[in-house]
C-alpha cells in the first residue's frame, strides 16, 4: 500500500514537471506585446530556462546521494512554484529571464531524480507511465492558460495558478518524505564504475545516438513553443485559441505515450521509434494542406502522437545497443544532449523566423525528422553490423 502510494506521488510529480514546460510557447503570443519586446525573445526565456535544466541535471547525482531522492523532488518543485509565481507576478522581459534560471534547475532535478527512482525501485512499465503523466501535466497547461487569456486577458493569472498547483503539490512532497526513506539507503550509497567520456565516443553509433536525442527534442521544443505563434502570425487564430489548439499537441503525446505501453506488447524498440517517425511526418503534411482549421488541429494533433514513442523508446533501447555495463553513463550524456536541443533551438528558429517567416514552421520540423530518421536507420545498421561480427 506504501509503495502504490509513492508510486502515485511520483506520478503527480511528474504531471507537475509537465505544467510548466507548455505554458510559456501557449502564453507567448499574449505576453510579448504587453512586455513590448520582439516575438523573438521567448527563445531566450526558454534558453535561459533550459540552460538551468541541463546545469541541474548533470549536477543531480551528487545532489541526491546528498540529500535522497525525496528531499531533492521536495526541493525543486519548490524552486519551479516560486519561479511561476515570479511569472505571474512580473511584468518585465528581465525578471522573467531571471526567473527562468530556478524554473529550469527544479525542473532538471525531478526529471533526473524521478526517472532514477522509478528505474531503481519500479518495474520498467512504470516508466512509461510516467512520461504519460508528464503529458497531462503538458497538456492541461495550455488549457489552464487559454481560460485566463479568454476570461481576464491575463497570463499573469494563468501563471499564478500553476504556481498556486505546484505550491501544493510541494506540500505533498514534504509530508510524504518519510516514504521515500524505505529504499533510500542503497540508492545513494550506490556505486557507479567511472568511465571515461572519450571511451563512450569511440563506441559504435554513439554520435548518432546523440544526434537522434538533439534531433527528437529540436522537434518537440519548436512544436511546442512556437506552434502557437505560427497559428497567431501565419494563420490569423486568435491568441486564446491558439493556445488552446496548442494543447493538442500534448494531449497527441499523452495519448501516444498511454498506448504505447499496450503497443509495446507487440513492436520492438526500432519498430516503436519508425512508428512514430512515419506519424510526425504524416503530422507535417497535414499541417500544410490548405484545407482549413481543421487541418491545423489534426496536424499538431498528429505531431504530438508521432513524438509520443520516440523519447520513451530511444532510451529504452541504450542497453541494447552499447551494453548494459555503459548503459547508464550513456543514457546520461543522451539526456544532455536532448537538453541542448532544447536550449539552442528556441533561441535558433525565433532568430530565423524572425527573419524570413513563420512559415518555415513545418519545414524546420521536417528537416529535423529527416536528419533523425537518418541517424536512427544508420544507428540501427551500425548495432547490426558489429553483433554480426561479434
Amino acid at each position: 500500500m506504501m509503495t502504490l502510494l509513492l508510486l502515485i506521488i511520483i506520478y503527480l510529480s511528474f504531471i507537475s514537471l509537465g505544467l510548466p514546460d507548455s505554458l510559456l510557447g501557449s502564453a507567448w503570443p499574449s505576453m510579448y506585446t504587453s512586455l513590448n519586446v520582439p516575438l523573438s525573445y521567448a527563445g531566450i526565456i526558454s534558453m535561459i530556462a533550459a540552460g538551468g535544466t541541463v546545469i541541474s541535471s548533470v549536477l543531480s547525482e551528487k545532489v541526491i546521494r546528498r540529500f535522497g531522492t525525496g528531499i531533492v523532488t521536495a526541493a525543486s518543485v519548490f524552486l519551479t512554484a516560486a519561479a511561476l509565481t515570479g511569472f505571474s507576478l512580473s511584468n518585465s522581459f528581465l525578471i522573467l529571464c531571471l526567473f527562468a534560471i530556478p524554473l529550469g534547475i527544479g525542473a532538471g532535478s525531478v526529471d533526473a531524480a524521478l526517472n532514477n527512482y522509478v528505474a531503481l525501485h519500479y518495474k520498467a512499465r512504470h516508466m512509461s507511465w510516467l512520461h504519460c503523466f508528464w503529458g497531462i501535466g503538458a497538456s492541461a497547461g495550455p488549457l489552464i492558460m487559454s481560460f485566463y487569456l479568454i476570461n481576464k486577458n491575463s497570463w499573469n493569472s494563468g501563471y499564478g495558478t500553476i504556481g498556486v498547483i505546484q505550491f501544493s503539490l510541494v506540500f505533498i512532497l514534504f509530508i510524504s518524505l518519510p516514504l521515500w526513506k524505505k529504499n533510500e539507503p542503497a540508492e545513494i550509497t550506490r556505486k557507479n564504475d567511472s568511465i571515461k567520456f572519450s571511451k563512450l565516443f569511440s563506441i559504435t553509433g554513439f554520435k548518432e545516438a546523440l544526434t537522434a536525442f538533439f534531433c527528437y527534442c529540436t522537434i518537440e521544443i519548436t512544436a511546442g513553443l512556437w506552434g502557437a505563434s505560427f497559428l497567431v502570425i501565419e494563420k490569423g487564430i486568435p491568441p486564446e485559441k491558439a493556445a488552446q489548439w496548442t494543447a493538442l499537441f500534448f494531449i497527441g503525446i499523452t495519448l501516444g505515450r498511454f498506448l504505447s505501453g499496450f503497443i509495446t506488447i507487440k513492436l520492438n524498440n526500432r519498430q516503436m521509434i519508425r512508428l512514430g517517425q512515419v506519424i510526425i511526418g504524416c503530422g507535417i503534411i497535414v499541417l500544410v494542406l490548405p484545407l482549413g482549421e481543421i487541418t491545423l488541429l489534426t496536424g499538431l494533433f498528429m505531431i504530438g502522437l508521432g513524438c509520443a514513442p520516440v523519447y520513451p523508446s530511444l532510451l529504452h533501447e541504450t542497453p541494447n545497443n552499447f551494453g548494459k555495463e555503459y548503459s547508464q553513463a550513456i543514457i546520461g550524456i543522451q539526456m544532455g544532449s536532448a537538453y541542448i536541443g532544447t536550449t539552442l533551438t528556441p533561441p535558433f528558429f525565433g532568430w530565423l523566423a524572425s527573419h524570413l517567416t513563420f512559415n518555415i514552421f513545418p519545414v524546420f520540423i521536417g528537416f529535423f525528422l529527416v536528419i533523425k530518421i537518418i541517424m536512427v536507420e544508420t544507428l540501427n545498421k551500425k548495432i547490426d553490423k558489429r553483433k554480426l561480427n561479434d
